[in-house]
């Protein structure tokens, strides 16, 4: 029997351990690996190359709507599964236009969990039940619909940056978690501000909870 392989990516160890459980209790499915690093979640990908991802959209140093936007890049084979508190239709719409295969809330039940991973194993997309299923075609057409917006104009490098410094990072702290220079964190910031028009650290935080960057409130 192929088992469905399956890396766990979320910063709270609580909800991995369940997920773990809840996966290993059934024959099918194999828990490679985890991980509650955002900046780490792709390279660990790369590395284990799992059928599933199933990937927290709000992570530390990287949010998941990134992540998948850069797995999705790569052309990985992994399916990318989000696994959210937030049933906010910015993160949706955001998630199926970077590439998720599928959406489910974290307050699902243990059936619905599995169900999604099959689906999304299978290649068919998956929205949780609470979601509406009928919504799930209007969501992906107004996904594709949404027009690019400033941050589309960004390097992966200073998306990066961005998330970092919204999470009021210092530029120490940037360049040590990022294994760059001071002073070309500094030059991707000026970039960035000016590519997204931005005058202050409080217009970047602003600006990263209205792109749902950071976490907004439902």
């Amino acid at each position: 029997m192929n088992r469905t392989t399956v890396v766990l990516a979320d910063d709270h160890h609580i909800l991995r351990q369940g997920l773990r459980a809840l996966l290993e209790a059934e024959e099918e499915f194999a828990v490679i690996g985890e991980e509650a690093d955002g900046l780490k979640v792709v390279d660990v990908v790369d590395r284990l190359r799992p059928d599933v991802l199933m990937l927290d959209v709000m992570m530390p140093g990287m949010n998941g709507l990134e992540i998948t936007r850069q797995i999705v890049q790569r052309g990985f084979k992994t399916q990318v599964l989000i696994i959210s508190m937030h049933a906010n239709e910015t993160y949706v719409r955001e998630a199926l236009r970077n590439g998720a295969t599928g959406y489910v809330l974290k307050d699902a039940n243990p059936a619905e969990m599995l169900q999604a991973v099959r689906k999304v194993r299978a290649g068919h997309r998956y929205l949780s039940s609470s979601l509406s299923e009928r919504a799930i075609e209007a969501y992906a057409n107004q996904a594709h619909e949404t027009p690019a917006d400033l941050y589309e104009t960004l390097t992966t490098r200073e998306r990066e940056i961005l998330q970092l410094a919204a999470e009021s990072s210092s530029i120490g702290e940037i360049a040590a978690r990022l294994g760059i220079s001071p002073r070309t964190v500094e030059s991707h910031r000026e970039n960035l501000m000016r590519k997204l028009g931005l005058q202050s650290q409080t217009a970047l935080i602003r600006y990263a909870l209205r792109r749902g960057i950071l976490p907004l409130e439902d």
